[in-house]
């Protein structure tokens, strides 16, 4: 069924949401041939590590998102500040409103609503508003989720998988983070992977779910 989508939309609150939740099913998606939009609203400037640039989680995203596979001019970067996105609640949604105008996505990859981050939260609730009409997917972060409903799993192949874990090594300012190791990543996908009889998986909350 994932096939079955063409034109697809991943929202990440910061640079590495993306990829930590969805990079698998991203690698899938553009193998099988689909169009994958990326966007994402904080490059996190403040908190960037000390003596690192402070733009260089924007220089680390267009390294991970080309090492998935996703055109350089399909990833949108936006600059608001961290932990604050629910302050600029109503520009994001205009953000949003503004890119469905100019495309046709048939499916939104976007953090669940049971997150609670506060950037997280803000991106899931803007973004289910611009695209109520559309198939919508929450992708899990588990480090963030009190609860998550495993309603949706997409079975991936160990390749897909290490796409995903050499896309997160682009993000050198991050790679002391225990959820980017490929430990981490690799179990976190087996054990999805377990609850439907295969090898490996990422799972997904239904928000919206659009048949034609």
């Amino acid at each position: 069924m994932i096939t079955n989508f063409n034109k697809i939309l991943v929202l990440a609150p910061h640079t590495d949401d993306g990829e930590l939740g969805a990079g698998g099913t991203i690698t899938k998606l553009i193998e099988n041939g689909k169009n994958v939009t990326y966007v994402a609203f904080s490059t996190a400037e403040e908190s960037v590590p000390d003596g690192m640039a402070k733009d260089i989680l924007k220089t680390e995203v267009k390294a991970a998102t080309q090492a998935l596979g996703i055109k350089s001019e399909n990833l949108i970067i936006f600059n608001y500040q961290v932990r604050k996105l629910n302050y600029a609640r109503q520009e994001i949604l205009e953000n949003l409103i503004e890119i469905r105008k100019n495309n046709n996505f048939d499916l939104i990859l976007m953090p669940s609503l049971k997150d609670i981050h506060q950037d997280h939260t803000t991106i899931a609730q803007e973004g289910l508003r611009a695209f109520k009409n559309t198939t919508i997917l929450g992708y899990e972060l588990i480090w963030n989720n009190l609860s998550f409903d495993t309603t949706c799993f997409i079975k991936l192949d160990e390749h897909h998988i290490q796409k995903k874990v050499s896309a997160l090594h682009k993000y050198e300012s991050q790679k002391n983070r225990d959820y980017m190791s490929e430990d981490f990543i690799f179990s976190l996908a087996r054990t999805r992977g377990v609850q439907i009889g295969a090898k490996y998986a990422e799972s997904f909350e239904v928000i919206r779910c659009v048949i034609n």
